[in-house]
């Protein structure tokens, strides 16, 4: 039986098309399959690999790591160092509100344990999502998503759970006493990189505060460095009361977290005692991996071009057949005609070797979120064979 078939007949299989690629290996920002062909890899595995694929202090610390130790008990019992000091270093980036930190496996564990977090807290049950939102594909996360063609299938899903217009003001008057919490990207991605004003934020998070309900800023997708900054929420001058992290929080490897404010996470200790549960959250290996990807983040300087690398994107993908390039820092959608055309040039850059990919609730656009260590190099040669891709779509 040969690798594909055992890998559609034995794993389970999340649509009918997958990309089908057998990866051989990665490096840098590329794949390369078991014939040898290499890949550039513009989505990162969907803004997980920021930092590219087999950065050597993400290898040395993981290695590291294991030579200490795996597994030794679950989350919050031990005192094991590399957790302490991911925790440590984490929080010192954060503003003093946010200086408690919950490990979990993944963004939507990250969120499934805010949404709790924000009911445990308040007393209250109703939560407030936005209309396009990705939020996870679990229960508690899929209910605060904004995708009716993804839930049906799965209702009942949470109760009180009430949708609200993104970056309209006017829909913030929602928001009332009886909410628990707000959960928002602070930017939507699966919506097709849409990007909220500084006001907007200023008015959701002064709302909160008016009405007592716990703001959640949803940054799975667009923190630890992919828009230019370690977390979105800086763009705006806005601080949540709950931030969630995932994908490239871990370097790679399977962790997300969801932080707030000691007084707040202590709710999960007391009334009653394990709140909240996980056997592998922070498992030291994953919180190796994820404390030397957060370590390079920081360097001095190491964002600084992301800027300057987002707008060679915008100068050299300029096309008749690109209807508008959204984007913040180095997470594109690239708006064309219709749905098909947008699977015909991905297709085509896959033949190219270049990784693009869709989005669920914007199939009129394709996603690019290529790792943050892509050189202006790279930039150029993918953006031609992009362009060439758009070509061969509509002719």
């Amino acid at each position: 039986m040969n690798a594909k078939t055992i890998f559609l007949k034995h794993l389970a299989q999340t649509s009918p098309f997958p990309l089908g690629l057998e990866i051989d290996r990665a490096k840098g920002i590329y794949l390369y399959d078991k014939s040898g062909k290499r890949y550039t890899d513009l989505i990162s595995g969907v803004a997980v690999s920021n930092l590219g694929h087999g950065h050597p202090k993400i290898i040395e610390a993981l290695k590291n790591q294991i030579d200490k130790h795996l597994f030794t008990m679950v989350y919050g019992e031990n005192i094991q160092d590399t957790p302490n000091q991911l925790a440590q270093l984490l929080t010192s980036f954060l503003p003093p509100s946010l200086s408690t930190v919950y490990l979990v496996n993944s963004g939507a564990e990250a969120n499934e344990g805010a949404l709790k977090l924000a009911k445990r807290h308040t007393g209250r049950t109703e939560l407030v999502a936005c209309h396009r939102s990705y939020h996870g594909g679990t229960h508690g996360a899929l209910s605060v998503s904004g995708n009716e063609t993804k839930k049906n299938a799965f209702r009942p899903l949470l109760p009180d759970v009430r949708f609200i217009e993104f970056n309209d003001e006017n829909d913030l008057s929602q928001i009332t006493e009886r909410t628990a919490g707000v959960i928002i990207e602070t930017i939507q991605g699966d919506a097709g990189v849409r990007i909220p004003s500084s006001n907007y934020l200023k008015k959701l998070r002064k709302r909160c505060d008016e009405t007592g309900a716990v703001l959640i800023f949803d940054e799975v997708q667009v923190g630890c460095g992919r828009t230019g900054k370690l977390f979105a929420f800086e763009h705006f001058g806005v601080v949540p009361d709950i931030l969630t992290l995932g994908k490239a929080f871990g370097g790679g490897m399977p962790i997300g977290a969801f932080v707030a404010s000691y007084e707040m996470m202590q709710k999960f200790t007391f009334d009653p005692m394990l709140g909240h549960i996980t056997t592998f959250g922070g498992h030291p290996v994953c919180c190796a991996s994820a404390l030397a990807s957060l370590q390079i983040l920081t360097e001095q300087n190491f964002l600084i071009d992301v800027p300057k690398k987002e707008q060679l994107f915008h100068q050299l993908l300029q096309h008749t057949a690109i209807q508008e390039i959204r984007s913040k820092g180095l997470l594109f959608a690239i708006e064309m005609e219709n749905a098909q055309v947008v699977q015909e040039v991905i297709q085509n850059c896959l033949k190219r070797g270049i990784l693009g990919f869709y989005f669920l609730s914007t199939p009129n656009a394709f996603r690019l979120a290529p790792p943050l260590i892509i050189t202006e190099t790279e930039i150029e040669e993918s953006c031609h064979q992009i362009q060439e891709s758009i070509a061969e779509a509509i002719n």
